[in-house]
Formats: structure tokens, sequence, C-alpha cells
């Protein structure tokens, strides 16, 4: 797991940047209900995805939260109302959101029930009608068909925690029914083989990959041995889920 404290001042420009925000965002409002008033983006990171939401919808009060000092930091500076807290137990009233969004969180949590805990509190704090929206299988968004895809394939481990399968079910089991999905660009993000390698042996693909041993060196000498290793492939294509609340 990344160290985001570390990470956050070089975040968004290995990431990306506004672009790859700017579709989040859009894709994220074309989900939530222009009835919104209220939105909370948990493991909002930088806030770059919370400021570009609220610049989208001015008329939507636009909260953040996330686990990381380092991250909190930054996104003050962008939305202002920003709270550090584990998206486990946010220190908001039961049914005072209209919307909660998580974008690129649920697969980083790998411990046992912990994407269902984090389901499970976006239903407390949301309305009778309010919307919760995730990205889900978002490793297999990486999925472009390239070499890097191939090198990568015999290391993939089991179901990620974010599949749509099984968010959609925990969600059912918390109030929450189907309501809508969308997709968008991670723009800036196509990998090249030199720097997929680097994340190897970083351990940034540590949710995602199957590494014992000197599993990660090999895997790395692959990539490494890949042609055109700073040609950087295809932008990968992310999905997002939306729920509605029950009465």
């Amino acid at each position: 797991m990344l160290d985001y404290n570390a990470e956050a001042a070089d975040y968004d420009d290995t990431r990306g940047g506004v672009p790859r925000a700017e579709a989040a965002a859009r894709a994220v409002l074309g989900l939530v209900p222009s009835s919104a008033r209220t939105l909370v983006d948990i493991g909002c990171g930088t806030g770059l995805v919370a400021e570009r939401i609220a610049l989208g919808r001015p008329a939507l009060r636009v909260f953040g939260a996330d686990a990381s000092y380092g991250m909190v930091r930054l996104a003050r500076q962008r939305i202002g109302a920003v709270v550090l807290a584990d998206a486990r137990r946010l220190p908001l009233a039961g049914a005072s959101a209209d919307a909660v969004s998580a974008v690129w969180l649920l697969h980083l949590l790998r411990g046992d029930g912990e994407v269902r805990a984090v389901v499970a509190e976006a239903a407390r704090v949301l309305r009778p009608g309010g919307v919760f929206v995730a990205t889900v299988d978002k490793d297999a968004g990486h999925h472009v068909g390239s070499d890097i895809d191939a090198v990568l394939a015999p290391y993939v481990g089991p179901q990620p925690s974010d599949s749509a399968d099984l968010v959609t079910g925990y969600a059912d089991s918390h109030g929450l029914e189907p309501m809508g999905r969308a997709g968008f660009a991670g723009h800036g993000q196509g990998r090249t083989p030199r720097r997929a390698a680097r994340a190897v042996l970083r351990g940034d693909y540590a949710a995602r990959l199957a590494l014992p041993g000197t599993a990660a060196e090999r895997l790395s000498a692959e990539l490494d041995a890949l042609p055109d290793p700073d040609r950087q492939r295809p932008d990968p294509a992310y999905r997002l889920l939306a729920f509605r609340r029950r009465g």
C-alpha cells in the first residue's frame, strides 16, 4: 500500500491531473440527481475530483473525508470542508447527506469486511432517496489489451475487493438499490513498461497481484524487457455504479 502522506504532493501530477479529475467529476455528476444539495466525497485524496464536482454544480455543497493527513491538508486548500476520517466511521449524523461518492477508493480496501463497512457507512449517512456513487473493478479498467496486460496476467490475484458483483451485493444488504452506471477515461494514466516495473517493486500493485517470494523481482524484469519501455500504452477506462437509498 502506498504511503499517501508521502505521495500527496506529487499525487495529481502522476495520475492524470485535472483532465482525469474532470472526467471523473462529470461522470459522478451525471449520476447524482439535480435535486441533491450535499455530497460527501469519501477517500477524497487531494480534493481534485471533489473540487471539480463543486465547480460543475455550484448549488451542490461538497465535503471531503480522507484518512491521510497529507491528502487532507491539500484537499482543504481546494474545497475547505474536509475532515480527517476513516470512511468506515464518518463523523456525520445518520441520514444527513444527499449523495456520497467514492472514486478510486474501494479497490484499495483488502481487509476482511472493509468494503462492506464502507458501503454500510455510506448507506447510514444517506437520506432516503440519497445516492451512493462508486468506482468498481478499478484494476480491470487498466486491462486495455496491451503487452503489459499480457505480462501481468499470470500474477493477477483473486476477485478484487471492488468487483461490481460484490459491491452490488453489499449495497443491497444495506438498503441501497441500483439506479445507474457510467464510464470515463483515465486521462494520462496509460502505463509504460518501465513505470509499471518500478510500481511493482514499490508494491503499488499489492492489492491486485499475487507476488510471493521473489515474484516481484521476476515480474519487474519481464516488464523492463518489453519493447518501447517508455511508450505509453492506451489510457484505462473506469466504471461507476450508482445506488439509491430506499425510503
